[in-house]
């Protein structure tokens, strides 16, 4: 990578102990940083944020939601791991991506709901123990991303038979899905590079 390398923010749409996407995350965030990229693991457990709810919203956004839309906003790379439940991504992510996308009214920095979003280029990858790697969630989560102004990568992943897909220490066993992975960080940093605002 180039000294103007972004900085790539990695997260799973999961806070299950042994998710598969949380192991592809890790994978992915040590993928980057041995490609020289500076990189932000984040997990959704660090943040208290409860379930949307406008009411809720208006006696005051809390804490957690600002320090979510501060640290989406730092990064101008994304990879999002998400996995699928029911042919879709989580209710976790969708609540997630919803309190980050909601306005905070008179706040200097998040009156606009879009901020933490627009222009940021995302990579999406995903895993689950089935032959499609969650690969339907992927096609639910894009035009979500695209709507909040989001560049997405055309280079995305879903690893299949995922259960044997990691050796004991986290890291993808098999090369060719290590080369997957790459060549997704790879081409958001690429694209994230080129749009930056000089």
């Amino acid at each position: 990578m180039t000294p103007t390398t972004p900085s790539l923010l990695v997260f799973a749409g999961s806070t299950r102990q042994q998710s598969f996407n949380r192991q592809l995350a890790r994978a992915a965030a040590d993928i980057a940083r041995d490609a020289g990229a500076s990189v932000t693991l984040m997990e959704l457990s660090d943040f208290d944020i409860p379930l949307y709810n406008a009411d809720l919203e208006a006696r005051g956004t809390p804490a957690d939601v600002v320090r979510l839309k501060d640290t989406l906003w730092r990064h101008p790379a994304w990879i999002i791991c998400s996995p699928e439940y029911n042919g879709s991504y989580t209710a976790l992510l969708k609540n997630t991506i919803d309190w980050a996308s909601s306005p905070v009214k008179g706040h200097a920095d998040w009156q606009d709901g879009t901020r933490p979003f627009r222009g940021k280029v995302v990579g999406m990858l995903s895993a689950s123990p089935g032959a499609l790697g969650g690969l339907r969630s992927q096609s639910h989560l894009a035009p979500l991303l695209i709507n909040l102004g989001c560049w997405l990568a055309p280079q995305a992943f879903a690893l299949g038979q995922a259960g044997s897909a990691f050796d004991d220490h986290g890291a993808l066993v098999q090369q060719a899905h290590r080369d997957r992975v790459h060549a997704v960080v790879s081409q958001v940093l690429w694209a994230s590079a080129r749009l930056q605002t000089p």
